[in-house]
């Protein structure tokens, strides 16, 4: 009797582990769950996806279409609400980002796959109690040479540094800015593998709405 027990026990366990086994997921199961979650993003939000190629005729993307370009080397999608700075009247220059600036910035993060706010720098109407939550932008030290660009945050957010305590600007806020002057209000899509640690580790896509991408004043 003492037998059947044990081994009924054992299979129990068995059966439990397999189980567990079973329902864990493949990271190539994360990704498909990953693409499903930005392409019901998409469907959901009226989003009227353009190529880089037609995006590159004239770098722009038509609010009143609802447009976003679709990058296809890093899986980025980005609307361009506002380009940032006119070209100066005198010299014809437009202020454009450029290594070594101090950049200042204004969003609002939602996790695409619940939908859920996670976390922002802006005053919100739910939140305009907590000021804390919005008294300072992330300020990061923009840099770039001829294959790689990186960022590295200076002073970060409140909810920023308490969620994710990680200075590594996401990859997917740097592709974007050589299409972007000072002062761009720009919203993006950005998968997993170009998001931050924890959009990495979770392989979770995150949607941005920066209101304001901008040099820090010296």
């Amino acid at each position: 009797m003492k037998k059947l027990l044990f081994l009924f026990l054992t299979l129990l366990a068995a059966g439990s582990i397999f189980q567990a086994c079973d329902n864990t997921k493949t990271y190539a199961e994360m990704l498909d769950d990953e693409k499903d979650a930005v392409n019901q993003f998409i469907k959901d939000s009226a989003i009227h996806v353009i190529s880089q190629a037609e995006f590159e005729r004239d770098t722009v993307t038509d609010v009143s279409k609802n447009q976003y370009v679709s990058f296809s080397s890093n899986g980025v999608y980005m609307q361009i609400v506002d380009r940032g700075s006119e070209p100066d009247e005198m010299t014809n220059l437009v202020d454009t980002f450029a290594s070594g600036d101090l950049i200042c910035v204004r969003y609002v993060e939602k996790n695409i796959a619940t939908r859920e706010l996670t976390c922002f720098d802006v005053p919100l109407p739910d939140y305009m109690s907590a000021t804390q939550y919005y008294s300072t932008p992330g300020t990061f030290r923009y840099s770039v040479n001829s294959t790689y660009a990186s960022g590295i945050f200076i002073e970060m957010d409140y909810l920023w540094s308490y969620t994710y305590n990680n200075t590594a600007v996401p990859q997917g806020w740097l592709a974007v800015l050589p299409y972007l002057r000072n002062g761009a209000h720009v919203k993006l899509i950005i998968p997993s593998k170009v998001g931050h640690n924890t959009a990495q580790q979770n392989v979770t896509p995150y949607f941005y709405d920066i209101w304001k991408m901008s040099k820090a004043k010296s």
